[in-house]
Formats: structure tokens, sequence, C-alpha cells
């Protein structure tokens, strides 16, 4: 098995990987990106729509991912495609798999970007029939907007988010109805305009309260039973059925490596620079919370390239020179420099809230590279709430917001300025909301 030396290794060619990439090589690095797509740009690649970008947005899907992938090689960057991460071999060394066989390459820095998948109609433990027709999200756009195939004619769309009308844009895109839009939530969680839109301009029913409880048909979808809140049973006729949102983490690498996963975002770990339990083991985007905007997560790999840089200044030795005696095969700091490397704080986001990113302080580690704004997403719907810092009782921060109403589905913003507060040696900090 071949094996190679490089400064960093970047898992994943989607937003946040590419943006890490982009500035870490244009630095003098040696960057890989490996990504297991045959093409770099990860979701945006197949999201046809508007809205990707810098202000003011004007920016579809793919136009986006190229322009990523174009700044990562312009900047020196090798993005390989069709190259997949096996497992680890050390600590910062992964054997992959790719066109050119078997390697394993070690690296001084990792940077794990290896996005979210949508939970399929099986994880969601819908019963019925196994007919031809059934898709999520991302296999829908991937079937209609890269390879131009047919989907049927008349679809239900599970799931009334902001992604649940891109669903069914790419539904009407390849020609197709859009029976109706389902949520088991009381109310449609997506922007006001988008639903005014699809109930106005589209004409399509938005059933809230109402649960798929099967589909219906063999060889191909004939229907979906479903369940309004009320206890009655419905039949809607359809060919094709797409299942959004649900996100999960794509963190099987992490859990691989034994990295601390956070238990409400069920991704790694991580402090506000984005940096995981492992000493130079870095995670940004969606891994860390499923799913937020392409922009976020640019964002994210754009802030941990800053991290990543600090630690490449603090080597003891060279990309050529040996992590520590054993057979480790990495390279970049010793023991004494992987010692250094901070545990954090636990961030506890408690109910309604549903989960915090990041979610480890560092209060003695607390530089600009530390300052990332936190993400909380909530269960309710909350207005104008005022969230509450607190450790062992004691009160570190308050922030109050008058003019927004905080929506499931939704994230809101809470400021890092308070995190040089915490006592590293006390219990875990939360964030409450009243």
């Amino acid at each position: 098995m071949m094996r190679r030396q490089i400064d960093v290794l970047v898992v994943g060619a989607g937003p946040a990987g590419l943006a890490a990439a982009s500035l870490l090589a244009a630095t003098g690095a040696r960057v890989e990106v490996l990504e297991r797509e045959q093409r770099a740009g990860g979701v945006p690649r197949h999201c046809a729509h508007r809205g990707f970008g810098d202000r003011p947005r004007t920016l579809t899907g793919p136009a986006y991912a190229r322009l990523l992938a174009d700044a990562a090689r312009w900047a020196g960057a090798d993005v390989r495609t069709g190259v997949t991460a096996l497992d680890w071999a050390g600590p910062r060394t992964l054997t992959t798999v790719g066109p050119q066989g078997a390697e394993t390459l070690a690296a001084r820095a990792v940077v794990l970007a290896t996005g979210a998948r949508e939970r399929p109609r099986a994880a969601r433990l819908v019963p019925g029939t196994r007919p031809a027709g059934v898709y999520t999200t991302g296999e829908l756009q991937q079937a209609v907007h890269l390879y131009g195939q047919h989907i049927g004619t008349r679809a239900v769309i599970v799931g009334a988010e902001d992604v649940s009308h891109a669903a069914a844009d790419t539904v009407r895109a390849a020609g197709a109805a859009v029976v109706a839009l389902v949520t088991e939530l009381p109310r449609a969680p997506a922007h006001l305009a988008r639903t005014l839109d699809a109930r106005l301009r589209h004409r399509t029913p938005l059933l809230t309260g109402t649960t798929v409880t099967e589909l219906l048909g063999h060889g191909r979808l004939s229907g979906v039973r479903v369940r309004h809140r009320d206890g009655r049973t419905a039949t809607l006729p359809c060919d094709t059925v797409v299942f959004t949102g649900d996100f999960v983490p794509d963190h099987e690498l992490a859990r691989r490596g034994g990295l601390t996963l956070d238990p409400a975002t069920r991704g790694p770990a991580v402090d506000g620079a984005l940096r995981t339990s492992r000493p130079g083991v870095f995670a940004v985007g969606s891994v860390l919370h499923a799913v937020e905007s392409a922009a976020t997560a640019a964002r994210e790999g754009a802030h941990a390239a800053t991290a990543v840089r600090d630690w490449l200044a603090g080597t003891t030795g060279t990309a050529g020179t040996t992590e520590n005696s054993g057979n480790t095969g990495n390279t970049g700091r010793g023991a004494e420099g992987d010692a250094d490397w901070p545990s954090g704080v636990p961030l506890i986001a408690a109910p309604p809230l549903l989960r915090v990113t990041p979610n480890r302080v560092t209060p003695n580690r607390v530089t600009p590279a530390d300052r990332l704004p936190y993400i909380l997403r909530t269960a309710i719907p909350l207005t104008r709430p005022v969230l509450y810092v607190t450790q062992d009782g004691r009160p570190l921060h308050r922030e109050r917001f008058l003019l927004t109403t905080a929506l499931p589905h939704r994230p809101l913003t809470l400021t890092a300025r308070w995190a040089h507060r915490v006592d590293p040696g006390g219990g875990p900090v939360r964030v409450t909301v009243a």
C-alpha cells in the first residue's frame, strides 16, 4: 500500500471542506481534499435553485459548487474525487481507496468535513411495501438535475421545511405535480413566504399535524396512507414520495476514530476553534449540526482554517518528522504538543432547546480563533426569547432577542463573548431559555 505525508488532509469536498482547503493552501501548506463522489462541491452540486454565494446570493447551487472547487484548486489544494477515506491508521493517518488503489495518508492536521445525510424511509420506520418511486431529497435532486431521469407524475412530499419546498420545486421541474406537503408538526416550519407561495401560486395543499403511516403499491408506488391529528385516516394517490429533512451527521469516520461525539448533535464534539477531542483533528460543516446552510458551512471552514494554521505553526518538527515513538506514522506535533490540546468544558442546551454548536468551551484558550458564535435549535416556537448561560449556578451571560421569534428548523445565534468567564475546572456550562 502506497504511503504519503502531507500537511493537511481534508475529508469531504463540500462548502466547509473547500473553504478550509482554499485558505490553508493559500498559506503554502500541502493540502489534499478527498471526496468520495465523482465531483467536488457537496450538496449544492444538485441544488438547481438560486440563493447561494455571498450577497445578494444570486448563484445556483452548481455554480456555487464550481466556484468553491475552482478556488481551492487555484489556491493550490489537490482536490481528489472518487476517493473514500476508510479508516484511521494512527492519530492523524487515514487509509483511503480510489481510482489509483489503496493508499495511506499521514497528515499534520486533519479536517473532517463529511457532511450529513437525510434519513431514508427505512430509518424512519414507515411500514408498507417496497415499491419504486421512493426518494430522499438528495436522491431526487440527483436523479432530476444530474441524470435527467423520469421520476413519475404525482408526488407527495414528506416534510414542510425549506428543503421540502426545494424538493417540491424539483418535482415540478421534472414535469410532475405535487399532491401535497405533509408534516407532523402543528404549523408549517418553513419561512412564511415559501408556505404562501406553495399554497397560493402552486395550489399545493400543506397538511400539518399529519403523519405518513404506510406506503402502498407493488412494483410502483400507488399511494401513501396518512393519519391526521384528529385520528382520521386517508389515502393520497401518488406514484412518487419524497422524504425530506430529518438530517443526521455523517459521523462514521469520527466514530471509528474514537472521537468524542456530542449526544445532542450526534456529530463530533468541538470547541469554538472547531477542535475535536483528538489533537490535530478538526471538524467543520454539517457533520457538526445536521443541517445548516451552505453559507454557514463555508464560514465554519474558513474559521477552522485559522485554528489549523495555529496548530501547524506550533508544530515541533517538519512534515517529514515522525510524530512520536512507535509506528503511528503521523507527522507534526510530538507527544508534548498533543498534551497541550485543550479538552474543553461541555456546553449543554437545556429543553426546549435541542442542541448547540460548538458544544465545548476552552476558556483558557479563548483567542480570535475560538470566538465562533454558537448556533442553537429549538423544539418549539419561542417569542422574544431570553437566553441564560450558567455554570454550576453561576450566571455567565444573558442575551435577549427582542425582535426575534425562534422557530423549529431555524437557527438561533448566541454570541461567544462570555466564553472567557467559564471555569475550566467547573461543571458543564448550560444554556437555558426563558
